[in-house]
């Protein structure tokens, strides 16, 4: 897997645990080569993971809705761009340009991405799989739903080949190799 799309907070008033991971998983991406297919946001977790990536001799997507080039947040650690109208696009090309996506903490837009994707894998549109990092238990509540769901016999396809749990960088990494 060489293209890794995250999907990941653009808000700045995060903790400093997930800015942190952010970076280390930027370095990881740069140190091994890979290349971040991201939202192209110049804020908050989008910025850390982008800038991280650049620093370590990773190549940087960015796919970027024409909202942000209007309000001028696009991230300069970017050196390819998509440019696309709006968030459906951005989400479509953000699983077209990816093997393999991660969900880092987030709110709504994260878990729309990694929700849409989950979806069209499910239906059998694509066969990518969403890696949810949950650092410091932040998809704790996420998971025990997603349990429920298959508890209840609401899932038909198993969320295995929809989605991984990585608790630490190391299982994340493992899993993206």
């Amino acid at each position: 897997m060489e293209k890794i799309g995250v999907y990941c907070a653009s808000s700045d008033t995060m903790a400093p645990i997930y800015y942190e991971c952010a970076k280390q998983l930027g370095r990881w991406l740069g140190e091994n080569k890979k290349t971040l297919v991201y939202g192209g946001h110049n804020c908050g977790l989008m910025e850390a993971v982008a800038q991280a990536t650049k620093a370590a001799g990773g190549k940087v997507f960015g796919v970027v809705p024409k909202k942000l080039v209007e309000m001028g947040t696009v991230s300069d650690a970017i050196d390819i761009t998509f440019y696309c109208n709006d968030l459906s696009d951005r989400k479509e090309w953000l699983v077209q340009e990816s093997d393999v996506l991660v969900a880092m903490p987030g709110s709504v837009g994260t878990l729309d991405e990694a929700f849409s994707t989950m979806a069209a894998n499910s239906f059998g549109m694509h066969n990518k799989r969403v890696i949810f990092w949950n650092i410091d238990g932040y998809f704790d509540k996420l998971f025990e739903f997603f349990d429920d769901l298959s508890r209840r016999g609401a899932v038909y396809k198993d969320w295995s080949e929809v989605m991984g749990r990585a608790n630490t960088l190391e299982e994340l990494t493992a899993q993206l190799q």
